[in-house]
This record gives structure tokens, sequence and C-alpha cells, in this order.
């Protein structure tokens, strides 16, 4: 589920050599009318919502913690982190458990979203440059902006979307796990 390399012959290749295309694959989800990306290397499952219990003193996008299997995971609403109102729940909200590297460490946290769309696979030349200005998010979270049926899918950086204090705080709520 990581990433793949597709082969395709390119037209006039007269030496017969095969072109390599290196796509990636993501898994899109939406929050509000957007749709959003993550590299699907960082993800670990998608969960329904289950209980959250709120941790005090943590920062207004971190809703709580939730046991997954036995681990303390915290739970972020994504929404809330982008400057978006609060996630309302539905039967399509869900959690996206995913992995997120600091100082070679792996945190695992839970990403609230509206809903889960699909997996899709882009290559390199299907993803442009973020734009510098007209945009919501700081554009270091985006890695770039990928096209599919005239609508734009906004690729985010998981590694990116949250300081180093911010995934300190994720960690003392017990979001810090090993491969």
């Amino acid at each position: 589920m990581q990433k793949t390399r597709n082969s395709r012959n390119f037209k006039g290749d007269v030496m017969g050599m095969t072109g390599i295309t290196e796509t990636t694959q993501y898994l899109t989800f939406k929050l509000g009318d957007e749709v959003f990306a993550f590299d699907i290397s960082n993800i670990r499952e998608v969960i329904d919502v289950t209980a959250i219990t709120k941790v005090p003193r943590t920062p207004e996008f971190m809703i709580g913690v939730i046991n997954l299997r036995g681990n303390v995971v915290p739970v972020v609403d994504m929404r809330l982190k982008f400057g978006m109102s609060k996630t309302e729940r539905t039967v399509n909200t869900c959690i996206i458990i995913v992995e997120v590297l600091l100082d070679l460490e792996t945190t695992i946290l839970g990403a609230l979203v509206d809903s889960v769309k699909e997996v899709i696979e882009l290559e390199r030349g299907e993803i442009e440059t973020p734009p510098k200005i007209w945009t919501r998010l700081r554009t270091e979270f985006i890695k770039g902006m990928g096209k599919r049926n005239d609508h734009f899918i906004i690729i985010l950086d998981i590694d990116k979307i949250f300081s180093p204090d911010e995934v300190s705080l994720v960690q003392g709520a017990g979001g810090t796990l090993t491969k």
C-alpha cells in the first residue's frame, strides 16, 4: 500500500527501453467542502468515532484521547486545526489513525474528519506545487495540489501539520508508540 511503480512504453522509444513512472497512493477525506489527502504510507487505519475522553489543558484542536486496543491515542479535530468550525459528528464522521514522525520518534494520533472518500493514485506529474497566496492553510502543511475530475485535492504533509510543541503535547497525552 505504499509507493508503486508503473511501467509504460513511451511512443517512439527506439531502444526498446521502458519508461518508469512513480505513483503514490493517497487516502482522500473531506473537511467541509474541501477534499484533502494523506500519503497512505502514514496511515495505520480508519475507525468509526468512539468515546473520546477530554484531556485538560490541551489546545482546542486536541479534543481528547481514545482507547485503541489498549493504547491511548490522542485525537485531533482537523477542522479546528485548520481554523474551521468544530466537526459536527454524522454517520460519516471517522478517525484516521496516522503516524507522525518527529525527531526520529513515531507518534500515533487520530485525525477526526468529516468523511473518508477513497484511496487514489497520483503520478508525480499530476501534483502541482501549492499556491503561495489565497490559501486558508499555511503552505508548509501542503505537499501539493492534486487534480481529479476537475476538482482539486489538497495533499497534506502530516509531519508538518503540527509544530514540535504541539506534538510534544500529543505525546504527553499518550501518543508516543513505536512501530
